[in-house]
């Protein structure tokens, strides 16, 4: 027998051109993995990532289109509802054992130490925000099914080169059962039903 005919036969060898996927054991990491990443300094301030469905990726580059529509919604949801809520920008939630991603913008149950003290749930979580320009596709595809999934009430994605505002809403395991598309007039977030937004407003 050729030596080649015993490494394409021989048990746990794939002949050439067979994918890796069956080779590889993906390692998951949870929430708690990651904050010793962070402890033990491994990750830092520096390392623009956050963890989703267990993998560490790398955050898009912020733009000033982005970073000035983040900084537009994060002054009106303050002066527009003051105590009702806590207005996170770019802060970490914890979704489930293995997510915890960083929305632009979350507005969060009240709390009396402004969650000094334990990272938020996803039961704190009123609306979750995300601003996409670069990021559109991972939004979309990567986040939002994990949103849905741990059942965040209500998801935004603004669409900033478009001018538009992706409403999501109805969490369930397999998606949002409502969307809509919002380019003009109004919008109002579902846990606050007397507060309206212009489009003009949020987007500049």
């Amino acid at each position: 027998m050729g030596l080649k005919h015993g490494l394409d036969t021989a048990q746990g060898i794939q002949a050439p051109g067979a994918g890796v996927e069956g080779l590889l054991q993906r390692r998951r990491f949870t929430v708690a993995d990651y904050e010793a990443m962070v402890d033990a300094g491994i990750l830092t301030e520096d390392d623009r990532v956050e963890l989703l469905d267990g993998d560490v990726v790398e955050k898009m580059t912020i733009n000033p289109p982005h970073s000035g529509c983040v900084n537009r919604m994060n002054r009106l949801f303050v002066q527009r509802l003051g105590d009702r809520a806590v207005v996170q920008p770019q802060n970490p939630i914890v979704l489930d054992d293995y997510s915890m991603p960083e929305p632009d913008i979350a507005l969060l149950r009240p709390d009396e130490d402004f969650y000094a003290t334990a990272r938020p749930q996803v039961q704190d979580v009123l609306l979750a925000i995300e601003v996409a320009d670069t990021s559109l596709a991972r939004d979309r595809i990567v986040k939002l099914p994990l949103y849905a999934r741990a059942g965040v009430p209500e998801v935004w994605i603004v669409n900033v080169p478009a001018r538009r505002i992706e409403v999501f809403k109805g969490p369930a395991d397999d998606g949002y059962r409502e969307s809509r598309i919002i380019d003009e007039g109004a919008l109002t977030p579902e846990a606050f039903p007397d507060l309206a937004l212009g489009i003009d407003e949020l987007l500049g």
